[in-house]
């Protein structure tokens, strides 16, 4: 058996942990049996982005002649697309590979760990090693959820693994999930020519966000796919030609509908990868779905046993694991001095000479066409807490640049009485790097309407657009934002 001073079990940001321990001279151990950085970079956001970045384009091209400009798509050299894709993801955890197995102080297990107490681990890979460690780190991620559909077992279908490597654009495709990734690849592959169908089980898609976001993105995905929600499939088939029949009943007295297409892709969620360690043998607790339990910084049931990403199942978002991996590496590597003061700044105040994980301006984007991107609570969990709020909601066309550039969009904004933010939502072009300004806000200023609507902001520019949500909801004597619409009609 060989000891380390921590083991990380997976390679994506808990990577971080061990090269962080390895910086302060201990002993660092990483287990992973797949490729290096995580489903994000493989598997998640990156190639999907990558992805995405084509649709926006082609969109650009078709939208063209709106501005006055001749523009025609030739076609889409769909395979050289995923092959470029494939070869810079795959080649960039290659090198993450790399970095890690030159780092003095961490050794690289490849294969799949499993534990044997609460310290120590089997590595079952081309050769079996037992490693244990002072303090273990679990990072293993989560997969696509397989739902509970009759007739499943018998098809063939894709999920986000496997879907993003085509080597052809499927003609047709039916999408089961209404959620951040069914949206996503629906506007991919709607843009790019497919005939697409997402089957949702909400009202609307993306169900999770603010009930004005998804309203708006559910009519917009409209264009680019057939959408059916309150449905929520029942049974899947493959009829004589190798093509795949979806029933989807209704969640009221509507009829059931039947979509066939040459493909079918699942994207009804995540499971947590956490069955395949062995907890059994451990004093580590689960929930009902898998999730680790844990405290407020990050530690299981057992002392010394960390847990990050995904199989926390609060924030799935890979920006959040990466910040708990400052938090699992401040608390796990921690001395005595460092005890009493934070790394970075995020944390909340030490307790026990610990640092807790702060969720409150932890922000998200989806990036369909128009982009999502939200921070803090949407509405309806503020009426289910009961809380006292005041709301503004204001069209991107308020701004200048907004109207003259026609964009059909949202910004929302939710504060306390006394001027607190509880949340912003954004729908439309750059809603992902737009909504940083109120992260900030929240996280490093004194958290209100103010620090926004009192801070200049650029002319011309869609930040105007959120300056103008805010203004409205500021203290302040007067508006000043004025109201740019006029220029559309």
């Amino acid at each position: 058996m060989t000891e380390y001073d921590i083991v990380v079990v997976g390679g994506g940001s808990g990577s971080q942990v061990a090269t962080a321990a390895a910086d302060r001279g201990l002993e660092a151990a990483v287990v992973e049996r797949g490729p290096l950085g995580g489903a994000c970079i493989t598997r998640g956001c990156v190639p999907s982005k990558a992805l995405i970045h084509r649709a926006d384009v082609v969109e650009e091209i078709q939208r063209a002649e709106r501005a006055g400009i001749d523009a025609t798509l030739e076609g889409v050299a769909y395979d050289e697309i995923t092959d470029a894709i494939h070869d810079a993801v795959f080649g960039k955890a290659d090198r993450q590979a790399e970095s890690l197995e030159e780092s003095e102080n961490v050794a690289l297990y490849r294969g799949e760990g499993r534990f044997v107490d609460d310290r120590t681990l089997e590595v079952d890979g081309e050769e079996s090693h037992e490693i244990r460690g002072e303090q273990i780190v679990i990072a293993v991620g989560s997969r696509p959820m397989e739902p509970p559909i009759d007739g499943l077992a018998d098809v063939d279908y894709l999920t986000s693994d496997n879907a993003l490597y085509l080597d052809d654009r499927p003609d047709e495709l039916v999408i089961v999930g209404g959620g951040y990734i069914g949206t996503e690849l629906g506007y991919f592959f709607g843009a790019l020519g497919t005939d697409v169908t997402i089957i949702g089980r909400s009202d609307h898609l993306i169900p999770r966000e603010d009930d004005e976001v998804s309203e708006l993105v559910t009519d917009a995905l409209a264009e680019y796919c057939e959408v059916y929600t309150g449905h929520e499939a029942a049974s899947v088939a493959n009829d004589d030609d190798g093509d795949v029949t979806v029933t989807a009943e209704p969640s009221d007295d509507n009829d059931a509908v039947e979509i066939t297409a040459d493909d079918l892709l699942l994207a009804t969620g995540r499971v947590p990868n956490t069955d395949t360690l062995n907890l059994e043998a451990t004093s580590i607790e689960t929930d009902d779905s898998g999730y680790v339990e844990t405290d407020a910084r990050l530690e299981t049931t057992v002392d010394g046993v960390w847990v990050l990403g995904d199989v926390v199942g609060d924030q799935p978002f890979k920006h959040a694991a990466d910040y708990e991996s400052r938090v699992v590496a401040a608390n796990a590597l921690r001395d005595d001095s460092e005890a009493q003061r934070a790394s970075d700044g995020r944390a909340a105040e030490p307790r026990d000479g610990g640092r807790e994980v702060d969720y409150h301006a932890m922000p998200h984007a989806i990036f369909t066409s128009p982009q999502v991107a939200s921070v803090g609570k949407t509405e309806g969990e503020l009426e289910d807490e009961d809380r006292e709020y005041e709301s503004a909601t204001v069209p991107f066309d308020v701004s200048p640049l907004g109207a003259i550039l026609e964009i059909d969009g949202l910004v929302k904004v939710l504060a306390a009485p006394d001027g607190e933010i509880l949340g912003c939502h954004i729908v439309g072009p750059q809603a992902s790097s737009l909504i940083q300004e109120v992260v900030v806000a929240m996280d490093r200023g004194s958290g209100t309407v103010e620090d926004v609507a009192e801070t200049v902001h650029v002319h011309p520019a869609l930040s105007e657009s959120i300056y103008a949500a805010f203004d409205e909801l500021s203290e302040g004597e007067f508006s000043t934002a004025p109201d740019w619409r006029d220029i559309r009609e």
